[in-house]
């Protein structure tokens, strides 16, 4: 029984064993050709650098197992940032300030993204494009363009600061990470995200509430945007008025390399966690190797190409099949032209 314990748990990683064992490699590959990569300092600096992304990750896995995406992840980050900052203008205490700040994000993912997806049933990348392009006017506008600038000490904290020893942010990951678990294991909500992603018209018919469902998601995702910009407002003391909607790319493509289907209904926060390290300890070493970061850019963006290549093979069942299908799709797609001229001419 003991012996099996491990092979059990070495099992349980099957969907996200590829990058937890290039992370590995990765990690040492690094370690030994870059001085300086192994030092604690390095490490800390490490997780801090992508403690934004891996809330952000964090949501958008709820949102890529109920089958959809959130693409205006980084807008709602942007945009929580500048209520941040206006309320702490308007005299809120900033406690009060941070608490409505992740609400505020929650209520926009839920109430724009959650109810025109999941009651209207509009595409996800329709309403979460549209949402990320108003979202991101709606800042520079509330804005005016310029920077928020915050002093709050306790905000500081948030984005700087440390509690026994360990950065404040990399507490936030920890707290993140344990709610992810509890709502993903231990949740009649995380059983209906599985259910609505495998089959939204099963899951109606087996009586879970889709809807409520899809708007909860999106309003995880949003509260995880909240969360994120409350970190990076206490980072740089300020609100950006600018939106950087590349890391909400990140944040799916961490998702996808931790074996969550872009179909839905499969995957999990622990592979995500391994997406979110990956990406890290790769732009980490690269930034330590002195490779710029344009090229981490062209990086970030093959290793998302990659990981929805994988996500599909991985679907289709290998390479060989998914290679049938499309061969199959065209030859559809080539008849049709012939098929619907053979009906003319018969006419």
């Amino acid at each position: 029984m003991t012996a099996a314990l491990p092979r059990r748990a070495w099992a349980a990683t099957h969907r996200f064993r590829p990058v937890l064992l290039i992370l590995a490699a990765l990690f040492l590959l690094f370690g030994v050709t870059q001085e300086g990569f192994l030092d604690a300092t390095n490490l800390r600096n490490l997780l801090t650098g992508v403690s934004i992304l891996w809330v952000l990750a964090l949501g958008m896995t709820f949102v890529l197992i109920s089958a959809g995406v959130d693409l205006s992840a980084a807008a709602i980050v942007a945009l929580a940032g500048v209520f941040l900052a206006r309320a702490l203008g308007a005299g809120a205490p900033p406690g009060v300030a941070i608490v409505l700040t992740v609400l505020f994000g929650g209520l926009v993912g839920a109430g724009v993204n959650g109810l025109l997806i999941g009651r209207l049933g509009l595409s996800f990348f329709v309403v979460t494009l549209g949402s990320m392009t108003a979202l991101t006017g709606i800042v520079s506008l509330w804005s005016q363009t310029e920077t928020q600038f915050v002093t709050a000490r306790l905000l500081r904290e948030i984005g700087m600061g440390s509690i026994l020893g360990i950065a404040t942010p990399i507490w936030i990951m920890a707290a993140t990470l344990l709610v992810a678990l509890w709502i993903q294991h231990r949740t009649y909500l995380g059983r209906d995200i599985y259910a609505v992603g495998g089959s939204r018209v099963a899951a109606r018919l087996a009586g879970i509430r889709t809807v409520r469902t899809t708007v909860v998601v999106y309003g995880i995702s949003g509260l995880c945007a909240g969360i994120a910009a409350l970190i990076a407002v206490g980072r740089i003391g300020a609100a950006s008025p600018q939106v950087d909607n590349a890391i909400a790319l990140q944040a799916a493509a961490a998702v996808l390399l931790g074996g969550t289907s872009l179909m839905g209904g499969a995957g999990g926060v622990g592979g995500t966690v391994f997406g979110v390290l990956f990406i890290g300890v790769l732009q980490n070493g690269l930034s330590i190797a002195g490779v710029q970061s344009f090229w981490q850019q062209v990086v970030t963006g093959v290793i998302l190409v990659l990981a929805v290549l994988g996500d599909r093979i991985s679907a289709a069942g290998g390479v060989r099949p998914l290679i049938a299908a499309a061969r199959a799709r065209l030859a559809a797609t080539a008849d049709r032209p012939s098929d619907t001229a053979n009906e003319g001419s018969s006419a």
